[in-house]
């Protein structure tokens, strides 16, 4: 077997020890350092210098040593902490991502970047403790470097002891490996792996029990760290070979002292990257309580591709049509003769919907996914920017499609980086202001129906009505002063439109805001924006929980069927002719309780034949859209459903006015409408339309009683 087959999992879960290593750094606290997230950092640097040694990523173990080895002196109160010392961590972290990157790229790290980030460590152990670090391979000195002084027989610390003392490496020894319910062809590369850190004397067993007797220089934590990346906590089992082998039975059920002590890299692979296995409370006898094993050896979960995930949910959607299918032709047979099969019809209607929600669910995942990015962000940028501000999360449990999360990062990035910029105040502004020196950005998540709601809250300046409008003017953008608020702020999403007094390389040059707005659209939501002069912005983003999934409103015009996304519907009514305003040029707008909409005639636009034309024959949907409301004039409502949405882009071609497809019931096609860009393209034909001066269908329902024909 090709020890190749492992990286994928040993390249994600070093991120995942990255990301958890960034996010202790960023929360500790300086004055009183908190013991077990100093222990979790280096145990994190320990576990990638394993693997990375298992699989001969030089470059990344060799940087690893170096940054473990001052971590050590970090949690045993040898090196202080300061913010600068934090930041040339996080600065070795963000070293180990790149190594990490090339690795996964099949490329070789930057030998530069990597000397200078080992000449900066081994800097500051000499100005902090006094003495060079130990490089890997047992020597002082920086990589690539001579060593200072003779070179020393090499003696680690025991890595995974939480005690203040050190224990060092025994020399040569016998170590009695077993490894427990291993298959043989697992089997055959952990042995292969286990003489690459030493000489295989002997070896017997079966799948139940196998035991490989090794004589090594090598620790058991390293051996653990080596073989962490292929079986699981339970499976693997060391000793001191003069031990009886009688006692593996036990073991495999009680961790043995040291390892209730602190998790081996082998069960932090089960139990997460800063999972303890054991706690030790003042005024105990200091034995400490050891989380045991699950029973049976079950890991609490499994990692699956995603493009599997996205199989399983295709199929699922056929299945879910097949069954409208099936339940279309069942719904016409008569209750009374076939009442076994609707009863089963119905049955299979329940359980498809269910099995349905217990696929998506498995695409879900936490809003903390993208919101654990955003500390180091705003850290860094905030100290850029020479401003205090406090990053505060909210709702890091609500659940989004993982498709959504990654496409969602770069927009919410954006915007956190706008708010920073230009929404809170440095501290001598904020503090004339009557505000606490420090500014506040919160970050939240909730559902709300079948949307999520994301928001980006800041306690800052807020927007300038009068500076946005003449910076419209400036740009002839057609403003006017009665605009409202709403309108007003939308105008920052205008391309190349910016208020920033200069440039710099955060912000001003007017890219992005359009971006964020088009990107979003382009996952089916939405952005809304809120503020007061001196007290802050809200920006909203309001987005489906998934694109596979939608619950719809079936409507019909002439002869087609159409789908409204449920969330964009508000209500529907009958229009009437006292209502029915007609503007400049052939727009026309609908009174609804005192507010105005804007009319589109769906037959109109999408240049349906057959459509109602008679007022009262037709319903006006109200639907909301990037923030505003229309009306649509469709000719009936058919009812709710949930459909299976069909990139048409992928399957067809990108269609004006409507955003997706799906099967229905019968086997045919519907189009999926998209609100604010089936209005843009009726507003688009009525200008076409204009010169010609040709009527609308709808034209004699705007004149009012008593007006010319």
């Amino acid at each position: 077997m090709d020890i190749t087959d492992f990286y994928d999992t040993f390249f994600e879960e070093a991120e995942e020890l990255l990301a958890d290593m960034e996010r202790h750094l960023l929360e500790i606290d300086l004055e009183e350092p908190d013991a077990e997230q100093l222990n979790a950092i280096f145990r994190a640097a320990h576990s990638i210098k394993g693997g990375a040694g298992t699989f001969g990523f030089d470059v990344l173990q060799k940087t690893t040593h170096l940054f473990e080895n001052l971590l050590d002196h970090t949690r045993r109160g040898e090196l202080s902490l300061r913010r600068d010392i934090v930041d040339t961590f996080l600065e070795t972290k963000d070293m180990l991502h790149d190594q990490l990157d090339a690795y996964r790229n099949e490329e070789e790290p930057d030998q530069e970047a990597f000397t200078r980030i080992c000449q900066t460590l081994q800097q500051l152990a000499r100005e902090e403790i006094g003495q060079e670090l130990e490089a890997a391979g047992g020597t002082p000195g920086g990589a690539g470097e001579p060593p200072t002084e003779a070179p020393q027989p090499a003696q680690p610390r025991e890595s995974f002891s939480d005690s203040d003392t050190a224990h060092p490496q025994m020399g040569e020894q016998v170590l009695a490996v077993a490894l427990l319910n291993v298959g043989e062809k697992d089997r055959g590369l952990l042995v292969e792996e286990l003489g690459q850190l030493g000489t295989v004397q002997d070896q017997h067993g079966d799948e139940n029990c196998y035991e490989v007797t090794l004589l090594t220089n090598v620790s058991r934590d390293d051996i653990e760290a080596v073989m962490c990346f292929i079986v699981e906590p339970e499976q693997l089992q060391i000793r001191p070979a003069e031990q009886e082998s009688s006692s593996w039975d036990t073991q495999a059920q009680e961790a043995p002292e040291k390892d209730a002590l602190t998790p081996s890299p082998v069960q932090q692979k089960a139990t997460g990257p800063t999972a303890q296995t054991s706690t030790v409370s003042p005024g105990e006898s200091g034995k400490p309580k050891t989380k045991k094993a699950k029973a049976g050896g079950e890991s609490s979960s499994i990692r699956v591709s995603v493009d599997k995930v996205d199989q399983i949910i295709n199929l699922v959607g056929e299945l879910i049509i097949t069954q409208s299918m099936l339940d279309q032709t069942v719904s016409e047979l008569d209750g009374v003769t076939h009442s076994g099969l609707l009863n089963s019809m119905s049955l299979l209607q329940r359980n498809a919907r269910d099995l349905q929600e217990a696929v998506m669910s498995v695409r879900m995942v936490p809003m903390d996914y993208v919101f654990s990015r955003y500390p180091r962000l705003v850290r860094d940028l905030a100290g850029k920017l020479d401003k205090d501000v406090e990053l505060v999360t909210e709702g890091e449990s609500t659940e989004l499609d993982k498709s959504l999360t990654e496409r969602i990062i770069d927009p919410l990035t954006h915007l956190v980086r706008n708010s920073l910029d230009h929404g809170i105040e440095d501290p001598d502004t904020r503090e004339a202001a009557g505000k606490p020196r420090t500014g506040r950005l919160t970050l939240s998540a909730q559902h709300q129906g079948g949307n999520i709601l994301i928001e980006v809250i800041d306690d800052g300046a807020g927007l300038d009505r009068d500076r946005l409008l003449a910076k419209a003017r400036e740009s002839g953008l057609p403003v006017s002063n009665t605009m409202s608020d709403d309108d007003v702020w939308q105008l920052i999403f205008a391309p190349g439109f910016s208020t920033a007094k200069e440039v710099s390389d955060v912000s001003g040059r007017g890219v992005g805001m359009d971006v964020v707005k088009r990107n979003i659209q382009g996952m089916g939501g939405h952005v809304e924006i809120m503020s007061r002069k001196g007290q802050g912005t809200t920006t909203r983003i309001v987005l489906p929980l998934t694109l596979a999934i939608l619950d719809g409103m079936s409507i019909k015009v002439g002869g087609e069927v159409f789908i409204l996304p449920l969330s964009t519907v508000l209500e529907s009514l009958q229009p009437s002719r006292e209502d029915l305003y007609a503007m400049a040029g052939d727009d026309v707008v609908l009174k609804v309780r005192d507010e105005y909409l804007p009319v589109v005639a769906v037959h109109a636009a999408l240049d349906v034949e057959g459509a109602k034309t008679e007022l009262n024959e037709t319903i006006a949907v109200i639907v909301q859209g990037e923030g505003r409301r229309y009306a649509l004039l469709v000719d009936d409502l058919i009812g709710q459903q949930q459909v299976v949405v069909k990139n048409l882009e992928t399957n067809y071609r990108k269609v004006p006015g409507v955003s997706a497809a799906t099967i229905l019931g019968d086997g045919s096609v519907a189009l999926i409408l998209d609100i604010a860009d089936l209005h843009r393209l009726s507003r688009a034909k009525k200008e076409a339309r204009r010169p010609q001066r040709a009527s609308t269908d709808y034209e004699s329902f705007f004149r009012k009683e008593g007006e010319p024909s």
